[in-house]
């Protein structure tokens, strides 16, 4: 499959997009006077096309902060036929591509922490930075893949003008703060109170791989993974540690955060 990532200009790509937004999302498109503005204005926005037809989208737009530009990446949606296509890292490499141009060093944007394919991607993929947690960072939200939970996200910040490659972290089973049981429940590890979080050393939470399945099987357990890992999250994120990978082994139904500070 052969795919065009370019920069959208127009109000007519921006009302493509809106269609796109649209299936993807099940909600209320941004409003092309936005976009448009957001363009115009030290933002990006690009569109993947399959052919005549555009199959994604990416939307970017200029941040500030304390004397210091940067590129707030807000949405990134693709058609379900096309998630499995490598879509997702093509887009922020063309992404970086422009904004280093542009003279950004630096892209942010947030992510739901218990979706692993996001975390595989902007984590491993791209070895971007998992640097804050918030709690319900947007409040209620009534899409397909947020209605009725908590909306915690982890905020990337992505280095994209020193771009280093991370080590290679091997799973240690004594330093894991959370896992699952036998039944697929998430157990906070009685080790999260003893360890000495201010010694440094790396730790790891795991999450389930398909946890949109999980949501639509049996909501409640969906809800206690949100409400059990945003404990540990929170404690580490609160004692300087930093989302800096993520494991994904093939035999298991479950990834493993790499916590490191």
């Amino acid at each position: 499959m052969t795919l065009m990532i370019k920069t959208l200009e127009t109000i007519d790509e921006l009302q493509q997009m809106q269609e796109v937004e649209s299936e993807v999302w099940h909600m209320d498109p941004i409003p092309v006077h936005q976009t448009f503005t957001a363009l115009n204005h030290g933002g990006i926005v690009l569109g993947a096309y399959d052919g005549e037809k555009m199959v994604g989208f990416l939307y970017s737009f200029a941040g500030f902060d304390r004397g210091t530009p940067y590129l707030c990446s807000h949405m990134l949606g693709i058609l379900p036929e096309y998630r499995t296509s490598g879509l997702g890292v093509k887009f922020k490499w063309k992404q970086a591509e422009i904004a280093k141009k542009m003279g950004y060093s630096m892209i942010t944007w947030t992510f739901d922490p218990l979706e692993s394919r996001n975390a595989y991607l902007n984590l491993h993929k791209l070895q971007a930075t998992g640097a804050l947690y918030e709690a319900d960072h947007y409040g209620s939200m009534n899409d397909e893949f947020n209605q009725g939970l908590p909306t915690d996200r982890i905020q990337i910040k992505w280095d994209i003008s020193n771009q280093k490659s991370q080590p290679d972290v091997s799973l240690q089973a004594e330093h894991i703060l959370l896992d699952a049981d036998e039944n697929g429940y998430p157990i906070v590890k009685e080790r999260l109170e003893t360890a000495n979080l201010a010694a440094g050393d790396c730790y790891f939470v795991a999450i389930p791989k398909h946890f949109q399945g999980i949501k639509q099987t049996d909501f409640s357990l969906a809800k206690q993974w949100r409400l059990e890992t945003r404990k540990v999250f929170q404690q580490l994120f609160d004692h300087g540690f930093q989302a800096s990978d993520l494991i994904r082994e093939a035999a298991h139904d479950y990834s493993y955060y790499v916590f490191t500070n």
